[in-house]
């Protein structure tokens, strides 16, 4: 029936439903009732839809009608957002009038309302006309109980703050009590008429008492999975626990190389090892050794197809979420001491000037000598004679890395590769999972020295394959956009830096340049950060097209697989492109899809890493409310300032909660007291009072303290020119950033449409009757 109704529609421009009935024949009660079906179906999935005057006509066709835009909308909390259209062109604003119930990742079809104005700086709008697809298929959070809605359970909010809708819960089987934790799957969306979810329970997750629930209730709403299922499991089980000797056959065999592993003390999947030593010619050789995961992970078995849909592991507080089950990154793939191991190798001749002249990437099998930890290497580099003397089989290994690393990160800053090392923090929790500490990660020259190593395995790999003209996965990162730059280089400015080239010509040396001009000054840190906030998002592509940020031509992943498909992948292309080239056609299918997955999991896996950082900064900072702070203000924006903490805690000071009106100057990113003149930029100190610390929302919020840090200005005209509240007045005219246009949208407006789609396939199916042959059949179509 559906091919038919394609064809008629075909030939015509619209056609009625009853004229529809007619030409199909389907004009009996039973087959128009099944008819109506059949175009709610097509019109569902967007093949046909209804034109202003209720006939039916090709989607295709009012689409080329309209001029409509396919893309993912992305939700602000405060109910407007913005539709991504691709990489290439700028999002599109929507109004929180014109989101149309779409949800936070959804697939959308626009309108444009209002093209772009680059003179004023003012992005496009759009108005979305229709939800393609929803990305939201289960949530998860605490039930809440409701006797208003007897026909439910009661209702969840989702950890997700972009939802601002209640999920209502069908009644299961079972009792609730309004104290569980649960993860439900969506089986009605929002709509104008009820604005809320419908969903069905699939699994009580904890309760609200249970230690860690709320780290697992962030986890299990992004649909990040602890447990892996019974098949991947049965399939880990059956690998061996040891290499057997038809396992090393064909491999290089580096068992007598003096090799070692070198991670964190709690590290318990060591996949890279690494050997080093002094050629005749003055060249170094290093080795970085890789477990060998392709060979125990099969292309489509199920533990690839479940490494695949996890596609990383993820790291968050007192947990990993691993891509591989336990028995496989923490046995036989993990290059413990003292046992044989498979592994890719890629061996590299590298020069004084930090070129490699000559590589080796093969499979090999390797034997450990030491499990050696970051703060033991640094022991022994610092001049630890005790530590020196415990491993002094490996300390000339250690020399010569370290020589090595020198080399490398001096031809990597020469060549422009920027350095984005800001403060990290470590959030220490208790055994019921409450942060009792907030620390600063310490990076030593160990940390730096195998980062060097593996970056440099990374590029050489890259370029090996990239050479040979075969299909291959690249870690890429491309040029940042000039707008961003533009931003980044408004806030140097505002330090007096001095800047040599332009937004859309800005070489990796004049940004290192900047960055060196501010080393050791108080926001240094602030500008890293900004620098790191420019850039474009990394992600993996079958194109190469260099990565910007490491100023590499070739870049991949090739150190990580236990932890990162891509690498696996990379693996998997080494064993099958050294047996055959034929195998270029397979690979050149798969891999567009496999970056695609990997990239959106990647980012999946940083947003619930920083969610869960956020909740417990906001945790531990609970009991300190009410105590005041020395911090640095971080970034400055028309709605405030934001405030860093030592510990990397980061909080907002209101506009609204200052003493005075500040106006907001664009070009230099500052507010300034209209009285006062007293002036906030990005960097500089200031004191504050912690007011508000939200574990829920993971917000902070902060109070500004006059102090001995202030910067005062003059105002009016001797000093810039106009009043604080006149400029106000011109700003409030010229504005149109997209944050303050979703704070003050226009009012609801009532639809002009007509009758709800409900309401209009019952009326069709009510004219059934007419085509029947009598009123019981009529009912029964009804």
């Amino acid at each position: 029936m559906k091919t038919d109704i394609l064809e008629i529609l075909n030939d015509k421009e619209s056609i009625s439903v009853d004229e529809l009935a007619a030409a199909l024949g389907k004009e009996s009660s039973k087959d128009f009732s099944s008819l109506v079906k059949t175009i709610s179906q097509m019109e569902r999935k967007h093949q046909i839809r209804f034109d202003d005057k209720g006939r039916i006509e090709l989607y295709e066709k009012k689409k080329q009608e309209r001029l409509t835009l396919k893309g993912v909308f992305h939700a602000h909390k405060n109910g407007f957002g913005f539709v991504t259209l691709n990489e290439e062109e700028d999002d599109l604003f929507v109004g929180r009038n014109d989101v149309n119930h779409a949800i936070d990742g959804d697939t959308v079809e626009v309108v444009i309302t209002k093209v772009a104005d680059r003179i004023k700086g003012t992005s496009a709008e759009a108005k979305i006309i229709d939800i393609l697809e929803h990305s939201l298929t289960s949530a998860v959070g605490q039930l809440v109980l409701d006797e208003e809605k007897p026909k439910y359970a009661g209702y969840i909010r989702s950890k997700n703050q972009k939802i601002s809708q209640p999920i209502y819960v069908k009644k299961p089987a079972m009792v609730l009590d309004g104290t569980e934790v649960l993860k439900v799957a969506i089986d009605k969306y929002p709509t104008k008429k009820h604005d809320f979810f419908v969903a069905s329970l699939v699994d009580v997750v904890g309760h609200v008492n249970d230690p860690g629930i709320d780290v697992l209730e962030v986890l299990e709403s992004m649909d990040i999975v602890s447990e892996f299922p019974e098949k991947v499991l049965e399939e880990a089980e059956r690998v061996p626990e040891a290499p057997t000797e038809s396992d090393l056959a064909g491999r290089l065999d580096l068992r007598e190389e003096i090799t070692f592993t070198i991670d964190g003390a709690d590290a318990k999947d060591l996949d890279d090892a690494v050997h080093i030593k002094r050629l005749k010619n003055g060249n170094f050789e290093l080795g970085v050794h890789i477990a060998d995961v392709s060979y125990y992970v099969k292309e489509g078995s199920e533990l690839d197809k479940d490494a695949l849909n996890r596609a990383t592991s993820v790291y968050v507080t007192d947990r990993v979420v691993p891509m591989l089950p336990e028995r496989l990154s923490n046995g036989i793939c993990s290059l413990n001491p003292n046992v044989d191991r498979l592994t890719q190798s890629a061996i590299m001749e590298i020069d004084a000037k930090g070129r490699v002249v000559k590589n080796t990437i093969t499979q090999t099998v390797i034997k450990t000598t030491f499990r050696m930890t970051y703060s033991d290497v640094n022991d022994i580099i610092a001049g630890n004679q005790e530590k020196a003397e415990q491993f002094k089989a490996i300390v000339p290994s250690i020399d010569s890395m370290v020589q090595l690393h020198e080399i490398l990160e001096s031809m990597r800053f020469k060549r422009g590769a920027l350095n984005f090392d800001t403060n990290e923090a470590k959030i220490m929790v208790n055994k019921e999972g409450r942060p009792v500490d907030i620390v600063l990660r310490q990076r030593g020259i160990a940390e730096r020295m195998i980062e060097s190593f593996m970056l440099v395995a990374n590029e050489t790999v890259a370029e090996h394959f990239a050479k040979l003209n075969l299909p291959f996965i690249y870690r890429i990162h491309e040029e940042p956009k000039a707008e961003k730059v533009q931003k980044f280089i408004d806030y140097a400015s505002s330090f007096g830096i001095r800047i040599y080239g332009t937004a859309n010509s800005m070489s990796q040396q004049a940004l290192q340049d900047i960055m060196e001009a501010v080393k050791d000054q108080p926001y240094e840190d602030v500008l890293s950060m900004m620098l790191l906030r420019s850039m474009q998002q990394a992600r993996y592509s079958e194109h190469n097209h260099g990565h910007y940020g490491l100023a590499a031509e070739f870049y991949t992943h090739f150190t990580s697989p236990i932890r990162r498909y891509p690498d696996l992948l990379v693996h998997r292309m080494v064993r099958d492109y050294s047996k055959s080239k034929e195998i270029a056609e397979h690979f050149e299918q798969v891999i567009p899809e496999i970056a695609s997955q990997s990239s959106s999991r990647e980012r999946r896996a940083i947003e619930a890493e920083r969610e869960v950082e956020a909740m417990k900064k906001a945790e531990y900072m609970e009991e300190f409310v009410g105590e005041e702070f020395d911090g640095v203000v971080s970034s400055v924006v028309k709605f405030g300032l934001f405030v860093e903490l030592p510990n990397t805690v980061e909080g907002l000071i209101h506009v609204t909660n200052l003493p005075e009106f500040y106006s907001y100057n664009e070009r230099t990113m500052t507010l300034q007291g209209e009285k006062s003149g007293v002036v906030f930029k990005v960097g500089q100190q200031i004191r504050i009072k912690l007011v508000r610390a939200d574990k829920a929302t993971g917000e902070i919020d902060f109070e500004y303290l006059p102090s001995e840090f202030d910067l005062v200005e003059k105002t009016g005209k001797s000093g810039r020119g106009k009043s604080g509240r006149k400029r106000r007045r011109e700003d409030d005219k010229r504005s149109h950033s997209s944050k303050e246009k979703g704070y003050r949208d226009k009012k609801d407006t009532k639809s002009k449409k007509g009758k709800s789609q409900k309401a209009f396939y019952k009326e069709l199916v009510k004219k059934g009757a007419k085509h029947g042959k009598g009123r019981r059949k009529g009912r029964r179509a009804k």
